[in-house]
């Protein structure tokens, strides 16, 4: 395949590059001026006028299969992520039945998703309180050779896959050391939540009584303790969906990553006060002011990147009747760089060279996949993601390849539309003829992965 007369984003740069790309065997081959004789009969697509970027890596998912496919599956995920320029994702542990807690149920999940994906696809092992009863640290040592890192919580709603407190966490961090793998964190503080949390239920059912109950205090009380621990036991610590712009600026000091949502960039405590449960996240969104903070850590190196935390759920879960017991979550992964694009490229928040780290580069480096993810370099997989810079759009939850169509981000006008997809050099999306991949093409992606 060649890609004639794209604009290209390529590493390291501030401006697009007017280029030839070459593709054999799914892996970029050639990358510059046209060269006589080399198409002979391969496909040739025609990308001038286009935006060639790094496919999109969204490293946080919940994709719900096997276990709670009524929200999602691995089908319906890994299409939208397609639709919105995303190669390769990274599905999380936790939601999933049985947890991928070890070696036996991690096969389980591979069982049935691998026959399901459209684009490349990695995991998490997770680390629960449960763990620690049944097989730790030996489950940690079954998952390390197939997995990019260990997803914890501090909190957890879930009763398959209980929290950790601070002593078993630490054994966590030695233990992932030791893996030279990274530990994920879900940080709100378990005593603040649970002990606002009954007050604020006894004193009402709105958004503002939800927020209140996970304050920004509350990320950050567990920012402060979970980094402490990291620098003891020298571990490599993420933070997932900061929200606070008090914890980006801590992370920072103390030398550990963290990733925000598209969802804490676009909308504030307002916007979920008038919109209702369908901005019901967690960490819920923050106050006026902190978004516009989240841009500027975002832009300046604070934040490492972006992820879509997708989450959908039915429109019954969405709306019980209660703030206090409808779903914290929405579909997300197939906006993630649409919005960054439009928000942050186009209007001049992030420079072309950010955007390709917050959406692609300093992922694959943080997961130990950029020898073959995250770039367009010669030797790398052929995951790109054409762009009409030009063409604006409207954001319509009915069109979402997901099963979840429930959006706060309804109606929101982008611009920079995608036009094709391709995973290992198949477009496996064209936003003429709809998703071209076939489910099963993705493949597993580990830090040693050659195939």
């Amino acid at each position: 395949m060649t890609l004639r007369g794209g604009s290209l984003a390529l590493p390291g740069s501030e401006d697009f590059v007017e280029s030839d790309l070459i593709i054999e065997d799914g892996r970029i081959v050639y990358v510059g001026e046209a060269r006589e004789g080399s198409t002979g009969a391969d496909e040739v697509i025609d990308a001038r006028g286009l935006a060639v970027l790094p496919g999109c890596i969204d490293p946080h998912v919940h994709f719900d299969d096997p276990g709670y496919t009524w929200r999602e599956d691995f089908y319906h995920g890994s299409c939208m992520a397609a639709s919105g320029g995303v190669t390769t994702v990274i599905d999380m542990p936790c939601t999933s039945v049985p947890p991928v807690t070890n070696g036996v149920y991690m096969d389980a999940k591979l069982g049935v998703i691998e026959k399901k994906s459209v684009v490349d696809f990695g995991l998490y092992g997770g680390v629960s309180s449960q763990s620690f009863d049944e097989g730790f640290p030996r489950y940690m040592e079954e998952l390390a050779p197939r997995v990019l890192g260990f997803k914890t919580y501090f909190i957890s709603g879930m009763e398959s896959f209980g929290r950790l407190e601070h002593f078993r966490f630490r054994e966590v961090l030695l233990k992932a050391r030791e893996l030279n793998l990274p530990v994920l964190l879900h940080a709100e503080d378990y005593d603040l939540v649970t002990a606002v949390t009954e007050r604020e239920a006894q004193d009402g059912n709105g958004p503002i009584h939800y927020y209140r109950s996970r304050p920004e205090t509350a990320e950050l009380l567990a920012a402060l303790s979970a980094t402490a621990i990291a620098k003891e036991t020298g571990a490599r610590l993420h933070i997932v969906h900061v929200g606070t712009a008090d914890v980006a600026e801590l992370l920072t000091q103390e030398g550990v990553t963290g990733e925000t949502g598209p969802h804490y960039l676009a909308f504030d405590l307002q916007d979920f006060e008038r919109m209702g449960s369908v901005l019901k996240c967690t960490p819920p969104v923050k106050r006026p002011g902190n978004r516009e903070r989240l841009w500027e850590y975002l832009a300046d190196g604070r934040i490492s990147f972006v992820a879509s935390d997708h989450a959908p759920c039915t429109e019954e879960e969405k709306n019980t009747g209660s703030i206090w017991t409808d779903y914290a979550g929405m579909p997300g992964c197939g906006l993630l760089l649409p919005y960054l694009f439009s928000e942050g490229f186009l209007r001049g928040r992030l420079g072309l060279k950010r955007l390709l780290e917050v959406t692609a580069q300093h992922a694959a480096r943080l997961y130990s996949i950029d020898h073959r993810k995250g770039s367009i370099e010669v030797g790398k997989d052929a995951d790109l993601v054409l762009i009409d810079q030009e063409e604006g759009w409207t954001v319509r939850g009915k069109a979402f390849f997901s099963k979840g169509h429930i959006t706060p981000f309804e109606g929101m006008e982008l611009r920079g539309k995608v036009v094709k997809t391709i995973v290992r050099g198949s477009v496996v999306y064209d936003a003429a003829q709809g998703i071209t991949g076939q489910p099963g093409y993705g493949r597993l992606v580990t830090r040693g992965f050659t195939a």
